[in-house]
Protein backbone atom coordinates (compact mmCIF):
# COMPACT_ATOMS: atom_id res chain seq x y z
CA UNK A 1 0.00 0.00 0.00
CA UNK A 2 1.19 3.66 -1.13
CA UNK A 3 2.58 5.56 2.18
CA UNK A 4 2.42 9.43 1.58
CA UNK A 5 4.86 11.27 3.57
CA UNK A 6 3.73 15.32 4.08
CA UNK A 7 5.24 18.74 5.40
CA UNK A 8 3.22 20.64 7.57
CA UNK A 9 4.19 23.94 7.95
CA UNK A 10 2.43 26.47 10.35
CA UNK A 11 2.07 29.36 8.16
CA UNK A 12 3.09 32.05 10.28
CA UNK A 13 7.08 30.02 10.47
CA UNK A 14 7.92 28.27 7.74
CA UNK A 15 10.50 27.04 10.54
CA UNK A 16 7.62 25.36 12.16
CA UNK A 17 7.00 22.17 10.91
CA UNK A 18 5.74 18.13 10.78
CA UNK A 19 6.58 15.89 8.62
CA UNK A 20 3.64 13.00 8.64
CA UNK A 21 3.14 9.83 6.99
CA UNK A 22 -0.51 8.76 5.96
CA UNK A 23 -1.35 4.86 4.05
CA UNK A 24 -3.18 6.15 0.77
CA UNK A 25 -6.48 4.53 2.27
CA UNK A 26 -6.18 6.45 5.59
CA UNK A 27 -8.61 9.24 6.08
CA UNK A 28 -8.56 13.03 6.03
CA UNK A 29 -9.96 12.39 9.41
CA UNK A 30 -7.10 10.69 10.28
CA UNK A 31 -4.85 12.61 9.17
CA UNK A 32 -6.68 15.48 10.87
CA UNK A 33 -5.90 13.91 14.12
CA UNK A 34 -2.59 13.29 13.98
CA UNK A 35 -1.63 16.94 12.97
CA UNK A 36 -3.66 18.40 15.57
CA UNK A 37 -1.76 15.94 18.27
CA UNK A 38 1.20 16.78 16.93
CA UNK A 39 0.91 20.75 17.23
CA UNK A 40 -0.34 19.69 20.59
CA UNK A 41 -3.81 21.47 20.02
CA UNK A 42 -6.44 19.93 22.11
CA UNK A 43 -8.44 18.70 19.45
CA UNK A 44 -12.05 20.27 20.14
CA UNK A 45 -12.24 22.85 17.44
CA UNK A 46 -13.37 21.68 13.98
CA UNK A 47 -10.95 21.99 11.38
CA UNK A 48 -10.61 22.23 7.22
CA UNK A 49 -8.81 21.36 4.46
CA UNK A 50 -8.48 22.74 1.13
CA UNK A 51 -7.02 21.59 -2.30
CA UNK A 52 -4.75 23.41 -3.05
CA UNK A 53 -2.12 24.03 -6.34
CA UNK A 54 1.30 25.62 -6.40
CA UNK A 55 0.44 29.36 -5.07
CA UNK A 56 -1.16 27.78 -2.39
CA UNK A 57 -4.83 29.37 -3.70
CA UNK A 58 -7.91 27.00 -2.22
CA UNK A 59 -10.13 24.99 -4.26
CA UNK A 60 -12.58 21.71 -2.99
CA UNK A 61 -12.54 21.83 1.01
CA UNK A 62 -12.98 19.19 3.34
CA UNK A 63 -14.92 19.81 6.67
CA UNK A 64 -14.56 17.76 10.09
CA UNK A 65 -18.02 18.64 10.48
CA UNK A 66 -19.64 17.15 7.69
CA UNK A 67 -20.88 13.51 7.99
CA UNK A 68 -20.98 12.23 4.47
CA UNK A 69 -20.34 13.15 1.03
CA UNK A 70 -23.10 14.16 -1.36
CA UNK A 71 -23.50 15.00 -4.83
CA UNK A 72 -22.57 19.59 -5.00
CA UNK A 73 -22.30 19.90 -1.78
CA UNK A 74 -20.02 22.85 -0.37
CA UNK A 75 -17.60 20.35 1.34
CA UNK A 76 -16.44 17.04 1.77
CA UNK A 77 -16.12 14.89 4.88
CA UNK A 78 -12.46 14.22 6.54
CA UNK A 79 -14.13 11.07 7.63
CA UNK A 80 -15.57 9.68 4.26
CA UNK A 81 -12.83 10.75 2.11
CA UNK A 82 -9.73 8.77 2.03
CA UNK A 83 -6.35 11.08 1.38
CA UNK A 84 -5.04 9.02 -2.13
CA UNK A 85 -8.92 10.28 -3.19
CA UNK A 86 -7.02 14.14 -3.75
CA UNK A 87 -3.37 13.23 -4.74
CA UNK A 88 -3.35 14.25 -7.91
CA UNK A 89 0.23 14.70 -8.60
CA UNK A 90 3.22 13.88 -6.71
CA UNK A 91 3.83 17.95 -5.75
CA UNK A 92 0.33 17.71 -4.53
CA UNK A 93 0.01 20.67 -1.89
CA UNK A 94 -2.93 21.52 0.90
CA UNK A 95 -4.01 23.69 3.37
CA UNK A 96 -5.25 23.09 6.49
CA UNK A 97 -7.36 25.31 9.30
CA UNK A 98 -7.55 24.45 13.05
CA UNK A 99 -10.08 26.16 14.60
CA UNK A 100 -12.49 28.48 12.35
CA UNK A 101 -11.94 31.19 15.04
CA UNK A 102 -8.55 31.84 15.22
CA UNK A 103 -7.70 30.36 11.82
CA UNK A 104 -4.42 28.62 12.85
CA UNK A 105 -3.56 28.13 9.26
CA UNK A 106 -1.08 25.33 7.69
CA UNK A 107 0.25 24.79 4.54
CA UNK A 108 0.82 20.66 3.97
CA UNK A 109 3.08 20.05 1.06
CA UNK A 110 3.88 16.10 -0.48
CA UNK A 111 7.62 15.05 -0.26
CA UNK A 112 7.37 11.80 -0.93
CA UNK A 113 5.39 8.69 -2.08
CA UNK A 114 6.49 5.27 -0.93
CA UNK A 115 5.34 2.30 -2.46
CA UNK A 116 5.29 0.06 0.75
CA UNK A 117 4.81 0.23 4.44
CA UNK A 118 7.69 0.10 6.71
CA UNK A 119 7.58 -2.46 9.36
CA UNK A 120 6.25 -2.15 12.71
CA UNK A 121 4.85 1.70 11.93
CA UNK A 122 1.66 2.54 13.09
CA UNK A 123 0.01 4.94 10.67
CA UNK A 124 -0.62 7.64 10.78
CA UNK A 125 3.41 8.54 12.03
CA UNK A 126 4.49 11.50 12.99
CA UNK A 127 8.51 11.50 11.74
Amino acid sequence: MAVFRFRIYWEEDDLTYRDIEVLSKQTFQDFQQVIVKSFDFDGKHPSLFYVSNDRWERSIMLDSEVLTNKKDAPALSMIKTPVAALVADPAQKFIFVYDKDKKWTFLVELLHISKEETFKRTYPYLL
